[in-house]
């Protein structure tokens, strides 16, 4: 039986770099300002510049935002959760008043809509709050800097742009 750990790299995460020990920080802390739309860091800028768009930079305290990597988890989780209060609630007014389809729909399809874009931007924040906590992706200081993925694509439609 070999060891096979000595031909993995490091892992960089969690706080755990190659340059010492990284201060902790709080993960709980990070996720409700996150909530809230604010600065993950600071809890005093505001964290989005749009709906859903996020800063580069807080306002406020000057933490680079524009590291975040959300990417599909915050409509993953909003489904799951909107998903998690819709459908026992159609059940349980479909067991007890037993409604027409179209009331069904007239009820339900409009606070499935609501409850999702309600959700959508707290979601996304708190997920931003705890990649900064853990100091994943680009929220890592001593990692430097992330060269940005190019997409599978990218280089066709950048040879097709140049003729």
């Amino acid at each position: 039986m070999t060891d096979r750990t000595a031909d993995r790299p490091a892992l960089r995460h969690f706080g755990a770099g190659s340059g010492g020990a990284k201060p902790p920080r709080d993960v709980a802390a990070a996720m409700k300002r996150g909530f809230a739309a604010r600065c993950p860091a600071c809890g005093r800028g505001p964290l989005f510049a749009g709906y859903l768009a996020v800063r580069d930079h807080c306002p406020d305290c000057g933490e680079a935002l524009f590291h975040h990597r959300a990417d599909d988890a915050p409509p993953y989780f909003t489904i799951t959760l909107v998903g998690h209060i819709i459908v026992p609630a159609v059940l349980a007014v479909e067991v007890a008043f037993q409604p027409a389809i179209w009331i069904h729909m007239a009820l339900w399809i409009p606070l499935t809509i609501l409850l999702s874009l309600a959700f959508l931007r707290p979601i996304k924040g708190g997920i931003i709050g705890y990649q900064w906590a853990l100091y994943m992706h680009g929220f890592d200081p001593e990692a430097g800097d992330e060269e940005p993925v190019p997409l599978p694509g990218a280089a066709i439609i950048e040879e097709a742009s140049r003729r």
